[in-house]
Parts: C-alpha cells; sequence; structure tokens
C-alpha cells in the first residue's frame, strides 16, 4: 500500500489572502496600516511568525523578537476568524486525489500549520474527509523539517513509512523527504512555484492533473 502525503499551505491550497490579511490586522492593532501585500504571498506560505518579521522591518524594527512573540498569538486569533474568506484548493487537487484514492493509495497531510486550524480550514473547505491523517506543527514535539511529522502522518494513514511520498512546494517540505528517506514531488505553481525547480526534487508537476501519473512512478503500488 502507498501512501501520499500532502502539505497544506501552497500546496493543497492558496491560503496566503487570509493569512495576509491576519498579519494585517495585527499591524493596525498597533496603529499601523497594512504592511504586506500580494507580492508577500511566499513570505506568508512561510507562516505567520515570518509576516510578522517582515512586518516589523519595514518599520524599522528588525530583530524585535519579543514584538513578534506578541502579535504571533493575536494573528491565530485574526486568522481562525476569516480562516477561509480568500483561500481555494487549487484547481484539479480533489479530482487527482480521488483517482489515487481509488487507485489504492492512502491520503494525509503534514503541515506546519496548528493542527486545530488546519483541521478547521480543511472542514471550512469541505475536503477533511478525503485524506485519513493531519499531522500538524504542533501534533507532536516536532515539526517540519524533522521527518518524524511526515512519518506520523504516514502511520495514521494506515501506510508504511518506507512507501510513501510527500506532496509540497517549500525547501522545508523537500528537506523533510529527504530526511525520512523518501522521495518529494513539488509544485512549479502558486506563490512559491517558480523556485521549486531549484530544489532539485524527484519530480514536479505543474497541474493537478500530471500528478497521478508521478506519484504511480515515484511510489509504485507494486
Amino acid at each position: 500500500m502507498g501512501t501520499v502525503i500532502f502539505d497544506l499551505d501552497g500546496t493543497l491550497a492558496d491560503t496566503s489572502g487570509d493569512l495576509l490579511a491576519a498579519a494585517n490586522a495585527c499591524f493596525r492593532s498597533m496603529g499601523e496600516g497594512d504592511l504586506l501585500g500580494p507580492d508577500d504571498a511566499p513570505v506568508a506560505l512561510n507562516g505567520g511568525r515570518a509576516m510578522l518579521r517582515l512586518g516589523m522591518e519595514r518599520l524599522g524594527r528588525a530583530g524585535d523578537e519579543a514584538e513578534v512573540d506578541r502579535l504571533y498569538p493575536v494573528l491565530l486569533e485574526h486568522y481562525e476568524e476569516a480562516i477561509d474568506h480568500h483561500t481555494l484548493v487549487f484547481p484539479g487537487a480533489m479530482e487527482a486525489i480521488r483517482l489515487l484514492s481509488d487507485g489504492g493509495y492512502r491520503m494525509g497531510i503534514c503541515t506546519n500549520k496548528p493542527e486545530r486550524l488546519a483541521q478547521l480550514l480543511l472542514t471550512r473547505l469541505g475536503v477533511r474527509d478525503a485524506f485519513g491523517s493531519l499531522v500538524g506543527a504542533d501534533t507532536l514535539k516536532v515539526k517540519k523539517p524533522d521527518p518524524e511529522p511526515l512519518r506520523e502522518a504516514i502511520r495514521r494513514a494506515g501506510g508504511d513509512p518506507m512507501r510513501a511520498c510527500l506532496i509540497g512546494d517549500s525547501r522545508t517540505d523537500r528537506e523533510t523527504a529527504r530526511a525520512a528517506g523518501l522521495p518529494s514531488v513539488l509544485v512549479t505553481f502558486g506563490p512559491s512555484g517558480p523556485l521549486t525547480a531549484a530544489l532539485e526534487p524527484e519530480a514536479l508537476f505543474a497541474h493537478f492533473d500530471e500528478l497521478p501519473d508521478i506519484v504511480r512512478r515515484v511510489v509504485p503500488l507494486a
């Protein structure tokens, strides 16, 4: 039995719009305007702290980790309140996942988004039931690029940790798969897409309709 584990942000869905809005709500609470815009989408997909650090840098307060720590839970509150206002699953993603599942592969998610927020977002998007597992940033004591969250996502999906691949969009995903001794397949679309070829994953894809054939090649069922 082969297992396919997906990253969430930037891989299954473009969540950057809602993430940027949450960060900007934090900056407005400080009496500032919106400090981040659409061009900062790649930073958004690196997480809340990355966005806050960029905003603080633009305020001339680079390195103010105390303020980043103070604002981070505020950002999570804003994000939870409007987690699916702009987020959409990438076209063709669920069709590819259904094909793979019908073909005998198990499905799961390994994300560096807090597990509770990942559960909420996937439920709101109506796709949570398509995945047999979900491991978030705080599910275990470690997060990606440590390989253990990926292995745990595979185990919880009912798969073999040595017969799987990770579908992602970032250096973190590439390093996580490599640390686990597994192939990675990275997207070439979305905010982070133009940078993924340089990471030299086992495979790349530009459209989700390409994914089933790629998975069958890198994780054959027999």
